[in-house]
């Protein structure tokens, strides 16, 4: 029987891992619209990370 309070982490979780991905994708599509820039790589890369180190934490459950 599932504890009340446990699904809201992974909930919390994948809205969290959902709004990175989105970031990502919007970043990305700027880049590509004005073109290389370090500033949105370097976002980009972080957005990445945070959502491994997400996928890392909740087990892959993302």
């Amino acid at each position: 029987m599932p504890i009340q309070g446990e699904s809201k982490p992974q909930n919390g979780s994948q809205e969290a891992a959902e709004h990175v991905a989105a970031a990502s994708q919007l970043l990305k599509s700027l880049q590509a619209k004005i073109g290389e820039h370090p500033e949105i790589r370097e976002a980009v890369n972080k957005l990445e990370m945070a959502l491994a180190v997400l996928g890392v934490q909740t087990g892959g459950m993302l």
